[in-house]
């Protein structure tokens, strides 16, 4: 079981070597919800994510023997680096089994920190079911990266912090992939404070702790399938299983959508990094049926590629209305380029791109296409731009939207 005492043992274990990452109050989230707004930094946190803890705690309950085997996991990266970090600092040898889809710099990080590296299964169920496999075979230990309970309790050691830094805080919340993370911060939590709410966030097309509490006992998702890579989870743990459905007082399912806003909020207002998992608890504000509280929104990693984050950026500009493209067909004559360009201008809207296309028909007098691509205010001033080229009798149509992200 999960205890107070092991609880404790584990703060002593990680006390030097974990970063005990402040609590940030942010007034822009505060002001967006109605309640007073503290981020936890877990994307600061020593390999870039919370995982450390369970891995580096994990780590130091086995035996020499254990160790001697090598370690093995699977993960979709962050626990990878606790695991790998875990074993370099141990004098051990790490395996770690990552899906095919991981992102380059998870891969390479867990590289960095001295583990093997191996491929395997489009999601985190297929390449742990591979390691599982591989430890048996091989006589490896394997280290959960959700399902055990002294990973989960490395992981519930946030909840000191939270509480050290805000002891009157009301409500917690808290991603969730397989459970690991949101089943300790939740046990402690309620330990420290039976009264303190906890929310657990997943995304709509990975919600299967959502689904097995719902029906329950553990449930399998037919797929999961989200940009949020760190928790998709097709069937969550069995192990700490109990400790969310006793604990966790609330669920929530996030769209992807929401992740892409969630990113750009927070790299505007507080300069940082958050992968998209972490954006879970970032989202959920949005959703909060309270007002007046004090509401800690836990950041659980930043390890995002730089070909992510442009991606979201680029997305997250559309759908703020923030940039877009227009198409409009002109007469191929001197100055109709500079006519448009003069009405952009007026209405103060900065141009990015222009594309001047004299081949999109044979009639060139009267269809040569002409896309821009803008930088506006939000969708309102879109709109006005638009209108205003109207008014002048161009045609002008929206082009490249994106109906969903994950299509």
């Amino acid at each position: 079981m999960l205890t107070l005492e092991q609880f404790k043992e584990a703060r002593g274990v990680l006390r030097g070597v974990i970063a005990n990452t402040e609590l940030v109050h942010s007034k822009y989230f505060s002001d967006l919800c109605g309640n007073q707004v503290y981020l936890k930094p877990e994307n600061l946190q020593v390999t870039g994510a919370y995982k450390i803890r369970g891995a580096y705690y994990k780590t130091s309950k086995l035996t020499e023997e254990q160790k001697a085997h090598g370690l093995i996991t699977a993960s979709a990266g962050n626990h990878a680096q606790g695991v790998a970090y875990a074993a370099q600092v141990a004098g051990c040898k790490a395996t770690v089994v990552m899906p095919t889809t991981t992102p380059l710099m998870k891969v390479n990080r867990t590289k960095q920190y001295g583990a093997e590296v191996i491929l395997y299964g489009s999601v985190f169920d297929d390449a742990d079911e591979y390691a599982r496999n591989l430890a048996e075979e091989k006589g490896m230990t394997y280290i959960a990266p959700f399902n055990d309970l002294d990973v989960a309790c490395g992981q519930g050691t946030i909840a000191y912090e939270i509480f050290q830094s805000l002891p009157d805080v009301d409500v917690i919340i808290v991603p969730i992939g397989g459970g690991g993370l949101a089943s300790g911060v939740s046990t402690l939590a309620k330990l420290l404070n039976p009264h303190v709410e906890i929310i657990g966030v997943e995304p709509t097309g990975a919600a299967s702790m959502k689904a097995s509490v719902e029906a329950g006992h553990i449930v399998t998702l037919p797929s999961a399938i989200t940009i949020a890579d760190g928790v998709a989870v097709r069937t969550p743990g069995e192990l700490v299983f109990p400790y969310v459905q006793q604990n966790v007082d609330k669920f929530m399912a996030i769209e992807d959508d929401e992740l892409v806003d969630a990113f750009l909020d927070i790299m505007e207002n507080h300069k940082m990094v958050v992968e998209n998992a972490g954006l879970l608890s970032v989202a959920a504000l949005k959703h909060l049926d309270c007002k007046g509280k004090n509401v800690v929104s836990i950041l659980s990693g930043g390890n995002m590629d730089v070909i992510t984050m442009a991606s979201l950026v680029q997305y997250g500009l559309i759908n703020r209305g923030r940039v877009f493209t227009f198409s409009v067909m002109l007469p191929d004559r001197p100055g109709e380029l500079l006519h448009v360009a003069e009405i952009v201008a007026k209405q103060n809207g900065n141009i990015i791109k222009l594309d001047h296309n004299q081949f999109v028909s044979i009639n060139r007098l009267n269809k040569v296409e002409l896309r821009v691509t803008l930088e506006a205010f939000g969708h309102e001033h879109k709109a006005a731009i638009l209108q205003a080229l109207r008014d002048e009798g161009y045609e002008a149509r929206p082009v490249g939207y994106f109906s969903s992200i994950c299509s």
